[in-house]
């Protein structure tokens, strides 16, 4: 079977469902991590993209209650809050000086926030920052503007498109057969809706990413059936410029009220190191139609994440500054922040060249490789015998 899906591969054919889960069945991480950073290489050559983002997350007041979730506050509780529109500018105007590119904008799902308030933050985000690209909302959360507003979707794009917005982004995906989201999600918006919604910002000239919830209580089958629903939809619409798989966080209990939020916790491990590189393997593998497979280093660690370019992975993120929907930062050591020349070291000292990127994967600047590099690795890593 082995040298059936190589064989596949080199061909640049497309994986099958089952070529898919034989994928996951292997023990053989190193040959994994060879065929996807074949295809990789192919792709992208040895370039590593990476923006200077922040994200902002508006409110952590939610009308859910995913199972997953450590982030969700209920009105009044103890730590739950919500921005107004000159302390959201505030915050993105911190980063001003290092020609921040992008702001990513996601937020629980407020049940009292007038819909208005959004359009009208981004208005004012893009005021204060023009040449700042706004990445905002998950689909789960344009669903949700439908529901208070009254409004369609189409004409909610409308106006978020006229006060700013450049992408989605790629939350609410978690994994999207029934049989594990009926488990762990706790709103309306399921395969169907999230599909229709990245369908609709595609046809209106978006260009989204797309996520991949992993390392809960789903099985390999369930996360092939998860990139099968996105390549699907893909060679429909071309929209899509990066896929993320997400590693699932366990609550660290570092919120101010000490509860654990994490209903799946008693019974789910995290994935390991070699899990997630099996993952993002896989991932770039049976994703052959989306041109870049990212690494949130946030929820991988920056060891994993150096790791991960010789696993399929071909963009690292950002800057990120402050994340505050998972609570992984003091389990391992990552940083909340990673300035444009952390990453540039992290990039270089795995081997490979920085590209910086805008949110429509635009390039900014390309980087050199230093001279000892340069000699080193004069072409991209050839990874055949």
């Amino acid at each position: 079977m082995k040298r059936e899906l190589e064989a596949k591969v080199v061909a640049g054919e497309r994986l099958s469902r089952e070529d898919g889960v034989a994928l996951y069945e292997s023990d053989d991480l190193v040959w994994l991590g060879r065929l996807a950073h074949h295809k990789r290489t192919e792709l992208n050559g040895d370039r590593v993209m990476f923006n200077v983002n922040r994200h902002l997350n508006l409110t952590n007041v939610c009308s859910a209650s995913c199972a997953y979730c450590s982030f969700q506050r209920k009105p009044g509780e103890k730590d739950a809050y919500t921005m107004r529109i000159h302390e959201a500018v505030a915050k993105a105007k911190e980063m001003e000086d290092e020609q921040l590119t992008e702001l990513h904008i996601v937020n629980g799902l407020h049940p009292t926030l007038p819909w208005k308030y959004y359009p009208k933050v981004l208005r004012e985000l893009k005021g204060a920052l023009p040449n700042v690209k706004l990445k905002a909302f998950t689909a789960t959360e344009i669903q949700w503007f439908e529901k208070i507003s009254g409004l369609p979707a189409d004409e909610i794009f409308d106006e978020l498109m006229d006060a700013g917005l450049e992408s989605l982004t790629g939350g609410g995906a978690e994994i999207f057969d029934w049989e594990v989201r009926q488990h762990i999600v706790d709103h309306a918006c399921h395969w169907e809706d999230w599909s229709r919604i990245h369908r609709l910002a595609h046809s209106k000239g978006l260009r989204t990413p797309s996520t991949m919830l992993y390392g809960h209580i789903e099985e390999p089958r369930h996360r092939v059936d998860h990139v099968m629903r996105l390549r699907e939809l893909q060679d429909e619409t071309g929209g899509f410029t990066v896929f993320i798989p997400l590693r699932y966080q366990h609550d660290f209990v570092d919120s101010a009220d000490g509860k654990i939020r994490n209903k799946l916790q008693a019974r789910t491990k995290m994935a390991s190191p070699a899990e997630s590189l099996k993952t993002f393997a896989v991932s770039r593998l049976m994703f052959d139609n989306v041109p870049h497979v990212k690494c949130f280093w946030v929820m991988h660690g920056l060891s994993v994440a150096q790791l991960s370019l010789n696993f399929g992975v071909d963009d690292l993120d950002g800057s990120v500054v402050e994340y505050k929907i998972t609570h992984d930062a003091d389990s391992y050591g990552t940083p909340n922040t990673m300035h444009r020349e952390d990453l540039l070291h992290l990039i270089w000292d795995a081997g490979f060249q920085p590209v910086e990127r805008n949110t429509r994967y635009e390039v900014v600047r390309e980087y050199d490789k230093p001279t000892p590099l340069a000699e080193r690795r004069a072409e991209p890593q050839q990874v055949w015998a």
